[in-house]
């Protein structure tokens, strides 16, 4: 039998110690139904840093209630490396895990006083997805803000009226918790963390060799507001709303469009809230600074050209815009994009 080396060991075993260094160790809680790219965001990315040459390395585990093998979506199973209830090892970061089980986890007291005992002495602790309501099960996001995917942001406020939930952005970070939004956000997020742990170099390498972005900032939108929602299925507002799209530097004013659609203000309104759930003004303003959003980013066009050609009446104009949205400013969304690049 052949004897691997210690490097080996560490890339196949997150578990095993790594010779000479301080393991940066990391536990992960998965559950029945948990998704799996929600795991595997996390996972590789940071077996992918410490193949790299991170130092210290990550050692992660797979801790599930009783040390179970879990079925993940589509049906895969995925062994872990022990149970969450005997694990009382020290804990650098704690992540949660979201899916399609998120609901009965966090219905699981026992499943989530261990998430809560283990989280006292984490470092970090982080969600992905739906796993953030079995942080709020844990009360590890009381008063904080907080963000999961935009499709269950609802029922997450609604359920826990102490945390303030935020679905727009991709990943939020408050104090030493951080959640992030639908699976493939769980990246981005692993990827500030590997930034904050060993720099921008490492990060921006490990993003390279897992031939995606780096790094999509924190407060990028999740969904654009062309795909955030079915397309319009009333004749008029889909009228409306592509004229917005292609006239975003002329007169977009709820009485103009209203006038172009040959109704009222008031009955245009009434057709946006029912078919968008937003009004016409709401919409002109997410579809102006998605598109200023665009073109800071991919394009060298000075910030007053941007602000024209999207429709709004002045930079600073933009610049309000992008701080509701964003909570940047242009200038910062450009050189956040920039420094990425």
């Amino acid at each position: 039998m052949r004897v691997r080396n210690p490097a080996e060991l560490v890339r196949t075993d997150p578990a095993a110690a790594r010779v000479g260094t301080v393991e940066h160790r990391t536990v992960v809680v998965g559950y029945p139904d948990a998704e799996l790219l929600d795991l595997a965001c996390v996972t590789t990315t940071l077996a992918t840093a410490t193949e790299l040459g991170a130092m210290p390395g990550y050692a992660v585990r797979l801790l599930t209630p009783g040390g179970r093998t879990v079925t993940c979506r589509p049906g895969l199973r995925l062994e872990a490396h022990g149970a969450i209830e005997h694990h009382t090892a020290p804990v650098d970061t704690l992540v949660v895990v979201g899916g399609l089980g998120s609901r009965a986890a966090a219905r699981d007291a026992a499943l989530v006083a261990h998430v809560r005992r283990l989280a006292r002495g984490a470092g970090r602790v982080a969600s992905v997805c739906t796993g953030a309501s079995v942080l709020a099960a844990a009360g590890l996001l009381d008063g904080r803000r907080a963000t999961t995917h935009w499709r269950f942001a609802a029922d997450l406020a609604r359920e826990h009226p102490t945390v303030t939930v935020d679905p727009g952005p991709i990943f939020v970070r408050d104090g030493r918790v951080a959640t992030s939004a639908g699976v493939t956000s769980a990246l981005d997020l692993t990827l500030a963390f590997v930034a904050e742990d060993h720099g921008p170099a490492l990060a921006r390498t490990v993003a390279q060799a897992l031939v995606t972005y780096l790094q999509r900032p924190g407060t990028q939108a999740q969904v654009s507001v062309h795909v955030a929602a079915p397309a319009p299925t009333d004749d008029v507002v889909r009228r409306v709303v592509e004229h917005v799209a292609d006239h975003l530097d002329a007169d977009l004013g709820t009485a103009a469009l209203a006038r172009l659609a040959r109704v009222s203000e008031r009955h245009l309104t009434r057709l946006f809230r029912a078919d968008l759930g937003h009004t016409p003004a709401e919409h002109v303003r997410r579809t102006r600074t998605e598109a200023a959003a665009a073109l800071l980013a991919g394009t060298d066009v000075p910030l007053a050209r941007v602000a024209a050609r999207c429709g709004f009446r002045s930079t600073e104009t933009m610049r309000t815009a992008f701080l509701a949205a964003y909570g940047r400013t242009p200038s910062e969304h450009r050189r956040a994009f920039a420094a990425a690049s």
